[in-house]
């Protein structure tokens, strides 16, 4: 018999499902879905749908200091830390690209710092995610992964 799932924390909302279970485990989770289709058009769908299954982030962290520079679309990200773990929330208006925030809050979100900084986040490569990516859309993913990291740094350094 296994135990029940733990009550939510605040502010995590959708997240906790994935808090629960390593960088490792949600990428092999993200490498099965890609999986299931062939053809790009499908996996170009999924993302969408991870873009709208996306809570919308505050209007109140839509500043100019959350905008992330090299993306060619308007891209936010808030990071958070709550319990030591950093959380990620983010919003941008185009809809590919926000699946891909999806994707990456999705994986980073709700862990530690080191943890964060230790990934090595190879299912962007494994769903070839990178290689069907315009290069402004690649240009972006990494603009937003470094971001991501540079605020795990920080919350590192304060600690």
């Amino acid at each position: 018999m296994t135990s029940p799932p733990a009550p939510p924390k605040e502010g995590l909302g959708r997240l906790t499902k994935f808090i629960m279970s390593t960088i490792n485990e949600i990428q092999a989770q993200i490498i099965e879905e890609f999986a299931a289709f062939e053809d790009w058009t499908d996996k170009y769908a999924l993302l969408i749908e991870m873009a709208n299954e996306l809570q919308p982030l505050d209007e109140k962290y839509k500043t100019k200091n959350n905008l992330i520079e090299g993306c060619q679309s308007r891209v936010w990200l808030q990071a958070d830390r709550i319990d030591g773990k950093v959380v990620f929330q983010g919003d941008s208006d185009a809809l590919i690209v926000k699946g891909i925030v999806a994707l990456l809050i999705r994986t980073l979100s709700g862990h530690t710092p080191d943890e964060i900084l230790s990934a090595d986040l190879h299912f962007i490569n494994d769903v070839g995610l990178k290689e069907h990516l315009s290069p402004t859309r690649s240009n972006g993913l990494l603009a937003l992964l470094k971001q991501m990291k540079l605020y795990a740094i920080a919350f590192q350094i304060n600690d």
